[in-house]
């Protein structure tokens, strides 16, 4: 009998030590999430700033694997952008190839970006309709706050047949996991032509939670593990993505898109982890949390490189290949052009986007860019061209070393859709007066420090400028460059013939906006009447069988027309923009306009109350004195 009670109390003691195993198990789950962000229809790799091979989407799904089989319920979401950015872009709206490539890979979840727009919403809803007739695996598209107006019947019609939702639960391993989908205010007016309305990102984070959370509950009878596919951005620690985390509780992963941050530490806020891996599926990022009872805690943070190193897999590099056939032969056909044609070979280094970016000054990158439109102009216009401009903005990669190749030009100004419907920005041909054009060049040396996208390069001009100078008075010389390095002045009631790309062109109308109403660019016609943003498509430039010209294509022809080799004018900046700083008297003053004056008449306003103030402070003080030995 006593052995009998002490085998059952030896089973009894094992058993409560099996089930109490078995609940800290279940109370410390571990999660990883695998994630991208900006993909850019970055299908092949690209050359870094140390021309490394980066990327590609062979190697990625190769990562993607090999962490799917350390970690068999690991999630893999993407933070939008996944589109625009190479060729493969242009079957977006017809074949929807990057949807479909997401599909292969293995991804779970995406939202849209700014970018998904760029052909508006037309092109979004062909490219939902083209993924879904493909019969191909596709990930769960969630868009909470971004969505068509009322009356929208088309769009609310292609976003209701791929099952787009607010939210999505997955359970996975045993753990509910609520994903939700959110668009930020800079994507917003990054997508000017989407059709699409922002709701308050904050209020549908709170009303989303909420409601994922309870239908959790309900189902799995359990707190979900929220996390957030947001195309909102982080910059410098902080940003749209950092304050959501601080305003919105229960939020437990943040995703953080649009900025093209890379975070090689998550940051954490609010009991938030906001992580981001760089654009161009440059890493893959592996986020790995413990999940106890109290919520989630960092276990670990991995950016995995997508480089050399890592072998592609054989069946996504035979269907990335099959994609390259079908652009050449639905799009690049209509230019006589392959997707690997070599156009020039490059011995020189031109900028990184990111050097574009990172300050003001000439680049020879945005110096080639400018030349092609010129060229363009001159070549498809009756009348000769003045001056041809780009900003940094619509730059969207650089020029390597070595061969330059079609899709590697097409990658560098790969933005956008023309009015023919066929994908690329075209050029647009109008005028500015001389004043506007000089307004144009103060753009680039005043916005510039404000808002980095509108560095402007140009083809025609020279130019010098002090950053010292007053705000929206910093340009001190301003010329045209003609012929043989011949320099006339810009006259200020002349008109001038002016080529640029459409999309900057209907920027130009918020020039005034952004320079607090001081600066004013408007694009005119040869008449010199003002044109709307409407009317500038109606000066685009067309080649001699009626086509747009599109900024992709000029550049593509102007690199041919170099006959093999770039021109050695490209292996250095030919002072066409000089950037100084200088305290100067003579340089500060140097042709000043209103803002200094306005700004020199408010210093010696500001000295004569000072001095005001301080002859009467002197002087009730003496009179005060003066009392007190009297008495």
């Amino acid at each position: 009998m006593k052995r009998l009670l002490c085998l059952a109390m030896v089973l009894a003691l094992m058993l409560s030590l099996t089930v109490s195993s078995g609940l800290a198990s279940q109370s410390q789950e571990e999660i990883t999430i695998l994630y991208t962000h900006d993909m850019h229809s970055s299908f092949l790799p690209r050359e870094d700033e140390n021309g490394r091979l980066v990327g590609g989407y062979a190697r990625l799904k190769t990562l993607i694997d090999q962490q799917r089989q350390e970690h068999p319920n690991a999630l893999v979401l993407d933070g939008g952008d996944f589109s625009m950015g190479s060729l493969f872009q242009t079957a977006y709206a017809t074949s929807a190839l990057e949807l479909r490539a997401m599909g292969r890979m293995g991804y779970d979840a995406t939202t849209f970006g700014n970018h998904e727009f760029d052909y508006r919403s037309s092109g979004l809803c062909s490219m939902l309709y083209a993924a879904l007739d493909s019969g191909d695996p596709l990930p769960a598209l969630v868009d909470a706050n971004y969505l068509p107006p009322q009356g929208d019947d088309q769009t609310w019609d292609a976003l209701y047949s791929y099952g787009v939702q607010d939210y999505i639960l997955l359970e996975r391993g045993g753990v509910c996991y609520a994903i939700f989908g959110l668009t930020g205010k800079d994507s917003d007016e990054c997508a000017p032509m989407s059709g699409m309305e922002l709701s308050n990102p904050v209020e549908t984070a709170k009303r989303v939670v909420k409601d994922a959370t309870t239908q959790c509950q309900t189902t799995y009878g359990q707190d979900p593990v929220v996390i957030c596919l947001s195309h909102s951005g982080t910059v410098d620690g902080k940003g749209e993505d950092y304050e959501l985390a601080q305003q919105v509780d229960g939020i437990d992963v943040i995703i953080s898109g649009h900025s093209h941050t890379t975070l090689e530490k998550p940051i954490e806020v609010n009991g938030t982890y906001i992580v981001s891996a760089g654009e161009n599926g440059k890493n893959l990022g592996v986020l790995t949390l413990t999940r106890t009872q109290d919520g989630v805690e960092l276990a670990d943070h991995q950016l995995l490189a997508v480089n050399q190193q890592v072998p592609e897999d054989p069946d996504m590099a035979q269907w990335i290949e099959k994609a390259k056939e079908q652009v050449e032969q639905d799009y690049l056909s209509r230019f006589g052009l392959k997707f690997d044609q070599v156009l020039v070979n490059n011995p020189y280094k031109f900028d990184t986007v990111d050097e574009v970016y990172a300050s003001q000054h000439e680049s020879t990158l945005g110096n080639l860019l400018a030349d092609a439109y010129y060229w363009a102009g001159m070549k498809e216009s009756a009348d000769p061209v003045d001056v041809a401009l780009t900003a940094s903005g619509v730059i969207r990669d650089t020029f390597p070393r070595g061969q330059i190749t079609v899709s590697q030009v097409f990658n560098v100004a790969s933005l956008g859709i023309g009015p023919d419907g066929i994908p690329g920005y075209p050029l647009i041909s109008v005028y500015l007066t001389g004043e506007d054009l000089k307004n144009a060049l103060e753009v680039d040396a005043s916005v510039t420090p404000l808002m980095t996208s509108a560095q402007l390069f140009f083809s025609g001009v020279k130019y010098s400028f002090n950053t010292n100078r007053m705000i929206f008075d910093k340009v001190d010389e301003a010329m045209l460059l003609r012929e043989g390095d011949a320099t006339e002045p810009i006259v200020d009631d002349q008109l001038y013939h002016v080529v640029t790309g459409l999309y900057l062109g209907q920027m130009l109308g918020a020039v005034k906006d952004s320079s607090f109403g001081i600066l004013s660019v408007t694009p005119r016609d040869a008449q010199g009447n003002p044109l709307s943003t409407e009317q500038l498509e109606e000066h685009i430039l067309l080649d001699e069988q009626g086509r747009e010209v599109k900024e992709w294509y000029a550049v593509a022809s102007y690199l041919q027309s170099m006959e093999g080799e770039m021109d050695q004018e490209y292996g250095q900046n030919d002072g066409r923009k000089l950037v100084y700083a200088s305290w100067n008297p003579v340089s500060l003053l140097k042709d000043a306009g209103l803002p200094t004056y306005i700004a020199i008449l408010a210093l010696v306003v500001v000295i004569f109350l000072v001095g005001l103030m301080v002859w009467l402070v002197r002087k009730f003080i003496l009179r005060h004195s003066k009392k007190k030995l009297h008495t």
